[in-house]
Parts: C-alpha cells; sequence; structure tokens
C-alpha cells in the first residue's frame, strides 16, 4: 500500500496535487491556507520563467507542505524558529525521504543546517516574497516592487540565497504581464486579490484551475516573445551601425592610399624618395582602426549582456506546462480517496 508520500508526489497534475493538500490538511489539521496556494503558483511560474535544473514537481509538493506545522501567531507563540524543524519531523513520518524533508526545513535559516538545498533556496525566497505582498492584520501588503527591495534590503541581506537575482528578474518580468480585469493589471497583483477575494484555499485553487492557469502562461509566452523581438531588433540596429561605421573606414582608407600613391608618384618621378617600406605597412599606419574595434567590442558586450535574457526566452518557450482545461478539476471518487485515504502512520 502506497503511503501518503508516494501518493501525493507521483501525481503530476499540478491543481490535483494542491486539491490533495487540501484534504490532507482538512483530514488532519496541517497548516495549509490560500497563502500557500499563491506560493505554489508563484514557484510554478518562477521555475516556467527560468530552468533552474531541479525537480519541478519535488519543489512543488515542498512548497504545499513546508509550511505544515505553522501556526496562526507563530511569532507570537514561539513557534517562528522551530516551525520548519518540526513540520520537516512530520514529514517524514509520512514517508517522505531524508533529502525531501531537509528541502522542507530549509524553509529558513534557523535550523543552520550545514549542506543547505538548493531547492530550499528557491523555496525561500518564494515564501518570503509572498509574505510580503500579502496584506497581514498588523500592515498593508508590500506592492512588489517594495518586496524586492525588502528582500534584498533586509530579510536576505546577509545570506546567499541563489536564486534572489533570477527572482528578482522573474518579478520585474511578471510586473509586464498584463491580464484583463475592468483594467489591464500585473498577473502577481491580479493573484494577491484572488487570493484576498476568494473565501478560503478550495475556492482559490479552483479559480486557478477553471481559468487562471492557463490564461496566464499564454500571457507568459506573448510577453517573452515580445521581449525576445525587442532584443533582436534592437542589436539588429547596432550590428548596422558598425557595418557603416566599417564602410566609412574603408572608404577613408581607399582615399587616403590614392592620395598616397599620387604623391609618391610625383615625388619619384623628379628623384626625391627612397622609400622601400610595403604599401600595406604604409596604409596600417595611416588608418585609425580603434573606433571599428571599439564599436564592435560594444555590440559584443552587448550580446554578452543579454545572454542569460535571451537562454530564458528559449528556455520558457520549450519547457512551458500545458494545463488541460477539459480535465475536471476532482473527481468524487478521489475526493474521497483522498478523505478516508488508509496509512500505517498515525496523524497526531
Amino acid at each position: 500500500m502506497e503511503d501518503f508520500a508516494m501518493y501525493i508526489l507521483n501525481e503530476k497534475d499540478y491543481i490535483q496535487k494542491m486539491i490533495i493538500a487540501y484534504y490532507m490538511a482538512k483530514k488532519t489539521g496541517i497548516y495549509f491556507d490560500k497563502s500557500i496556494v499563491l506560493k505554489a503558483e508563484i514557484a510554478r511560474l518562477f521555475m516556467n520563467f527560468i530552468d533552474l535544473g531541479v525537480d519541478k514537481n519535488r519543489v512543488i509538493t515542498a512548497v504545499l507542505l513546508c509550511n505544515c506545522k505553522r501556526v496562526d501567531n507563530s511569532q507570537k507563540l514561539g513557534k517562528l524558529e522551530t516551525y520548519a524543524k518540526d513540520g520537516a519531523e512530520y514529514l517524514a513520518t509520512l514517508g517522505f525521504d531524508k533529502d525531501f524533508c531537509n528541502i522542507c526545513e530549509g524553509i529558513n535559516r534557523y535550523s543552520r543546517i550545514k549542506k543547505r538545498k538548493k531547492e530550499s533556496d528557491i523555496i525561500e525566497v518564494v515564501d518570503q516574497f509572498t509574505g510580503l505582498i500579502l496584506k497581514r492584520a498588523e500592515r498593508d501588503a508590500f506592492t512588489p516592487e517594495e518586496a524586492l527591495v525588502i528582500l534584498k534590503e533586509r530579510n536576505l541581506k546577509n545570506v546567499v540565497n541563489r536564486y534572489l537575482k533570477d527572482f528578482t528578474i522573474f518579478v520585474e518580468f511578471m510586473e509586464n504581464v498584463m491580464i484583463r480585469d475592468i483594467v489591464d493589471v500585473p498577473v502577481l497583483r491580479k493573484l494577491v486579490f484572488l487570493a484576498e477575494r476568494e473565501k478560503d484555499a478550495k475556492s482559490y485553487i479552483a479559480k486557478l484551475g477553471n481559468k487562471y492557469c492557463k490564461e496566464i502562461d499564454r500571457l507568459m509566452k506573448i510577453e517573452l516573445k515580445r521581449e525576445a523581438d525587442k532584443f533582436l531588433y534592437s542589436n539588429n540596429e547596432e550590428s548596422k551601425n558598425v557595418v557603416n561605421l566599417e564602410a566609412t573606414k574603408k572608404i577613408q582608407t581607399a582615399n587616403t592610399l590614392n592620395k598616397m600613391t599620387e604623391t609618391e608618384q610625383t615625388l619619384s618621378n623628379i628623384g626625391r624618395i627612397r622609400n622601400n617600406t610595403p604599401t600595406e605597412n604604409r596604409i596600417n599606419k595611416v588608418t585609425k582602426t580603434a573606433p571599428v574595434e571599439n564599436s564592435i567590442s560594444k555590440v559584443t558586450k552587448t550580446a554578452q549582456d543579454t545572454k542569460n535574457k535571451i537562454q530564458i526566452v528559449h528556455r520558457y518557450t520549450r519547457k512551458i506546462i500545458k494545463h488541460n482545461p477539459n480535465r475536471a478539476l476532482f473527481s468524487k471518487e478521489a475526493a474521497e480517496r483522498i478523505m478516508n485515504h488508509d496509512t500505517s502512520y498515525r496523524f497526531d
């Protein structure tokens, strides 16, 4: 009989996986709310935007479960420093391997894990960012731009997060991806609005699965293509400028050579020149090629600086997840199986 770990990890459909986590929370009382759904969606979009070289299925599962032992007002109840470790220990009882539990425990830095998993850095930056853009009782929500500043200058200032720079690029890109509402709004702000408006996690999951996941993926592809076209056009213009500059220099060189030839011929005729220097060497002395070389270097540097951007475009358009809109969100049988899941592990 498969345990819960195998059950949820074997489910590859993103929406179905969230439904399983939701019903697991209903059965066991683990922490799962709308903020977890938002974190999972942001993590999905981030990993689709840039190929991070990780198992996306495991990362999404970890995002859904790493907060399982979190409680409301965890800071006041003294749980802020222990909920990640408590959660990892609990997940081990459900059949998750040590590697997966270490990934979940790395959601924050309180455990001081020596060999920190790279997947933990993804979960950490997504968790921190999402917490900032959601409204809390003690403060208003931060904008994505403000949240990035807080991440860099406060929350993650004194730690090394492998993906903070990539995540910054991702958020800045997403601010240009607009989704139609009463007025066009950036996708991340729309996701936050849905998280605040929907009554519970299940309705939020349904809204994403039935309407928004596929549409957001489509809009991201359009924006990525627009960015790629813009970059390629800009590079083309730079190349044209270099070609024109080279052509001008060739004309100047030819004119200089003609003048030198005429002068030498005149001097030779009256017997005043005794110069055995090859013509090619004389051309090199007169012609100034530095401006051309500098222009070529400039274009090369521009291409190098934007190399990662083009790679992002190519990776994303090849690996974009396609969600099947015709598939039922979840069947009655699937829900019953989750609710009545039989396990040899005891749920406290």
